[in-house]
């Protein structure tokens, strides 16, 4: 990746032709299912279900792993390199020192904030959330706010000018740590934007941060041959026709994410 020390896109600048680059923030250290990102999800690692799936989204230009400096995470740089995406290796608990740097290597106008425990993140819902951040000419979007699709799809997209902003002016470990609570806590120094969806379906779990969790999704990938052409409304199709699939991960408790 090129390098760069400045964002080119000030931020009251148009960004309709912004280089948008997905940053997938990926390490092995895990605290409820450690590794989750090198298991096996049909054949391929959640990681590079995650990456294969997020190639479909036509309004992102770049993928970039954004992991850490530990020695254990040498298995991801590992698995990079099969799957061609470049990397950045950054602080393991600032997130957001670790985002801000990647998106800077990339040479990126935009950023999509992906975490690589989502296999099933919707290329649809990532190029809907790019699009509202700029028909809004907005600094952050997200489709999480309301929260309306299924956890496990959630998208954040924002400019790297207001990235950096929120890089000098986030103190608190919670705002490092979570990348993007500064923008939901201070509401009035960025123009937010949401991308939710007209149906609520955030009944549904669809992350993995668990054994139950994965175990769905492994189910869900073999409904579809294991295959990744399929879309976020197949998999609400199949949850309606199987409702008993729901249950398999519906007791897992959800880790409090403060500003989401």
């Amino acid at each position: 990746m090129q390098s760069t020390s400045e964002p080119r896109l000030r931020i009251d600048e148009p960004i309709s032709k912004a280089k948008t680059a997905a940053i997938i923030q990926a390490r092995m250290g895990s605290t409820r299912l450690p590794g989750k990102v090198m298991m096996d999800l049909g054949g391929e690692t959640v990681l590079a279900r995650t990456v294969l799936r997020l190639r479909r989204a036509r309004l992102v230009q770049e993928i970039v792993i954004a992991t850490t400096t530990a020695r254990a995470d040498d298995v991801i740089i590992r698995e990079c390199q099969r799957l061609h995406v470049p990397v950045y290796r950054g602080s393991e608990t600032d997130v957001l020192d670790r985002y801000y740097h990647a998106s800077l290597e990339s040479g990126s106008d935009v950023v999509v904030r992906v975490t690589s425990d989502c296999p099933l993140i919707d290329p649809e819902l990532v190029d809907e959330t790019v699009r509202t951040l700029r028909e809004q000419h907005a600094d952050y979007a997200s489709n999480v706010s309301p929260r309306t699709y299924p956890r496990g799809l959630d998208t954040e997209a924002f400019t790297v000018p207001a990235l950096g902003r929120v890089w000098r002016e986030a103190h608190e470990s919670h705002q490092r740590e979570h990348v993007t609570p500064y923008f939901h806590e201070h509401p009035k120094r960025f123009r937010l934007a949401s991308a939710s969806g007209p149906s609520d379906y955030s009944r549904y779990r669809w992350t993995v941060d668990t054994a139950e969790d994965l175990e769905l999704i492994r189910t869900i990938y073999s409904r579809f041959g294991n295959q990744d052409h399929f879309g976020w409304r197949d998999v609400i199709a199949l949850m309606e026709s199987e409702p008993e699939l729901a249950e398999v991960n519906s007791r897992v408790f959800q880790k409090s994410v403060h500003g989401n």
